[in-house]
């Protein structure tokens, strides 16, 4: 059984930082592409940041250059550094397979940037 748990949300002003974790169960993260995603009230959950099949890194054009996406295997947790942060970059914040799995889908960690 795959389980997810997002942490490391919050509260932080304009051009600030925050990294959020993902620890994984049930899932080794070596054999499976992972991704970090987010959503926002009455939009499409969207791809932020994701490790490829081919063990690159992609990123949506929005963030590019700003969030970092890592893994640590020993762990098994997947990171997500966010740096420069926007106002547009609240949002609910979930980790999963890419492409992502309905079944893993945790509850995810809201980020919220305000001034």
């Amino acid at each position: 059984q795959v389980q997810l748990v997002e942490s490391g949300g919050g509260l932080v002003q304009p051009g600030g930082s925050l990294r959020l974790s993902c620890a994984a169960s049930g899932i080794i993260l070596n054999i499976h592409t992972m991704g970090w995603y987010r959503q926002v009230p009455g939009k499409q959950r969207e791809l932020v940041a994701g490790f490829t099949r081919d063990g690159s890194t992609t990123y949506a054009g929005s963030v590019k250059g700003r969030f970092t996406i890592s893994r640590d295997y020993a762990k098994n947790t997947v990171y997500l550094q966010m740096n420069s942060l926007k106002p547009e970059d609240t949002a609910v914040y979930y980790c999963n397979e890419l492409p992502p799995s309905a079944r893993s889908w945790g509850q995810g960690t809201q980020v919220t940037v305000s001034s």
